[in-house]
Parts: structure tokens; C-alpha cells; sequence
């Protein structure tokens, strides 16, 4: 008794660890809440597969139970009669596992089939680059491309197509709430088609390990109604407005010096540097450093100051700004609405 009282102080702690990871109110990157056509595809044949297996294996545990209980030994009674085989038995637990297969075969194949269908002529085509770590977006408006970093608009209600580009190394594209991930590959173009079905914020990330900071290559899809996906299209579409004040004019000319080989920011002279984001509106974006850190001036300054204390192996360099020239950056950073 007290080796078994030992056992189970032991398994207590562990228990009550596992019950307490299914008490968070709070999931943002669950597969289990969809939010799309694509999404509630997949959920569909997941609670199929779900509660299939649930059924069987509860079915299984009875039939076990029953046998233990009914054929169980006992003192003094008779030897156990040999069975050599059982024709019916054996037609039928080989019958009913094919046919539970054949269940859950048949809309496994349609969804993963419905999954690569092309997408329909009135989708929104967005090109969608995974580099070592962050996201770029691009949309094509009129004769021009609008590239944005680490959060992708789509409007609710208009199919939207993801073209997947592989920068450099293997990624993988995963919103959950949006669908299952797919691999993003260099040299290859996969797609995703998915409609959004709710206006709100969804958090993704890579899926594929990809380097030293594969953990903190995150993204976020914004699914906005058309009109105010029209409007935000139309605004990032538009070129920085020109800078007036004087302070933060010392602020654009440092950056012009030191940041526009990999920076642009449309509308100025920084009109060449593609290795980084395209920062032409990166006030508006809700974070930075793909997805790490909250847009704000305290965050801006960390991460411009020392970007591979942030992210471990980030290409940005160090430019060993001064803190006074810092201030003077971030403050022009923060007028790139």
C-alpha cells in the first residue's frame, strides 16, 4: 500500500501539468477554431477522423472489458475450452476495419484533391516570399507591385490565392486558422486558395525549421471588408508624404545614408533597397521584426541598435548608430504611416 501511495504522489504533479495545459482561454493558432472555406475543410475531416477513432476505440475498450470480466479465472472452475478459429469473427474484424478505412479514405483524397484546385478567376493573387526570417508580401496594383513585410491584408468574402516563393532556404506557410501549411520552396511556386470568412487578426509563423531563428518567423493575416481592404490597398499603394519638420528631417537623412541599400521607402530618394522589408508604411504595421516585437519607439531603437539580440542570426547588420541618431531615426520611422 505504501508503494502505491509513493506511485501516486509521484504521477500526481504530472496529472495535474497535463490538466492545466487545457485551461488557457487564449488560442491564437489553433487548428480547432476555422476561419475560412479551406480551414473548415480540413476541420471537417479532422472531427470525422476524430470521432471515428473514438468510437472504435470505445467499442474496442467494452469489448475488452466484457472478455476480462466474463472469461476472467476462476479458483476451481473448469479449464478454458481451445478455440481453434472463428470463420464469422474473422470475416468480420477484417470487414469492418475496411470499411472504416474506406470512410475516412474517401474524403481525405476530395479534401486533399479540393485543396489544389486552381483558383477562381476573381481571386486576389498575392506573391508571397519566405527569407531567413520574415515574410514579404506582394500585390500587384495597375502596372505596380506593393511590397509589405510580415502582415498580409485579404479582404473577407473574395477568394484570395497565395503564390509561395522560397527566398533561400526550405520554409513552410502556416496560418492555422486559415488552413493546413504548405512548404514554400526556392525555386518552386506552391499556392494556397482559401476564402476568409470573418474581418479580424490571425497569427502564423514558419512551420519548417529554417535556421537559428525559425522560432521568430512570424507573421499575421488582417482580413479586412472589401471597402476597408480597398482603402488599405489604396493607401499602401500611395508614397510616403514628404517630412516637415526639421527634427525629423535629420532623421530621413541618416537613414538615407545608412540604411537604403537594403530599405525602400517609396516617394524618397531610398527607392533602390530590396534585400529588407519595404518600409514605405511601417508605421501601420502592428509589429516589427516579423512578428517579435510591438511597433513602438522603445522597440524600434532595440531592435535597429542590436538586431541579433532580437533575432539570432538576422541579416540586418549593426550600424553602431549613436543613441542621439537612434532617437532621430525612430522618430522618422514613426511618420511612415
Amino acid at each position: 500500500m505504501a508503494t502505491r501511495a509513493l506511485r501516486a504522489r509521484a504521477w500526481a504533479p504530472a496529472a495535474a501539468a497535463a490538466l492545466l495545459t487545457a485551461c488557457s482561454e487564449y488560442f491564437p493558432q489553433t487548428t480547432l477554431d476555422p476561419k475560412s472555406d479551406f480551414a473548415r475543410e480540413i476541420d471537417g475531416l479532422y472531427r470525422l477522423v476524430l470521432y471515428l477513432g473514438l468510437g472504435v476505440a470505445v467499442l474496442v475498450f467494452v469489448v475488452l472489458t466484457i472478455a476480462l470480466v466474463r472469461f476472467r479465472y476462476r479458483p476451481g472452475g473448469p479449464p478454458p475450452s481451445d478455440v481453434a478459429g472463428n470463420a464469422r469473427l474473422e470475416i468480420a474484424w477484417t470487414l469492418i476495419p475496411s470499411v472504416l478505412l474506406a470512410i475516412v479514405a474517401v474524403p481525405t483524397v476530395r479534401t486533399i484533391f479540393a485543396s489544389y484546385a486552381p483558383a477562381p478567376a476573381n481571386a486576389l493573387k498575392i506573391d508571397v516570399y519566405g527569407w531567413q526570417w520574415w515574410w514579404e508580401f506582394r500585390y500587384v496594383v495597375g502596372k505596380d507591385t506593393i511590397r509589405t513585410a510580415n502582415e498580409v491584408h485579404v479582404p473577407v468574402g473574395r477568394p484570395v490565392e497565395l503564390r509561395l516563393h522560397g527566398g533561400d532556404v526550405l520554409h513552410s506557410f502556416w496560418i492555422p486558422k486559415m488552413g493546413g501549411k504548405r512548404d514554400v520552396i526556392p525555386n518552386r511556386v506552391n499556392r494556397i486558395v482559401f476564402t476568409a470568412e470573418e474581418p479580424g487578426v490571425y497569427l502564423g509563423q514558419c512551420a519548417e525549421f529554417c535556421g537559428d531563428s525559425h522560432a521568430l518567423m512570424k507573421m499575421r493575416l488582417i482580413a479586412h471588408t472589401p471597402e476597408n481592404f480597398e482603402r488599405w490597398l489604396r493607401h499602401e499603394a500611395s508614397p510616403a508624404l514628404p517630412v516637415q519638420d526639421s527634427a525629423i528631417a535629420i532623421g530621413q537623412q541618416i537613414f538615407l545614408q545608412r540604411c537604403i541599400a537594403c530599405h525602400m521607402v517609396r516617394g524618397t530618394q531610398a527607392s533602390i533597397g530590396r534585400v529588407g522589408p519595404d518600409l514605405t508604411h511601417v508605421a501601420s504595421r502592428g509589429t516589427i521584426a516579423a512578428g517579435v516585437l510591438e511597433n513602438n519607439a522603445a522597440n524600434l531603437v532595440r531592435w535597429i541598435d542590436n538586431p541579433q539580440a532580437v533575432k539570432p542570426g538576422a541579416k540586418m547588420p549593426r550600424l553602431g548608430l549613436t543613441p542621439q541618431e537612434l532617437r532621430f531615426v525612430v522618430a522618422y520611422l514613426q511618420t511612415l504611416y
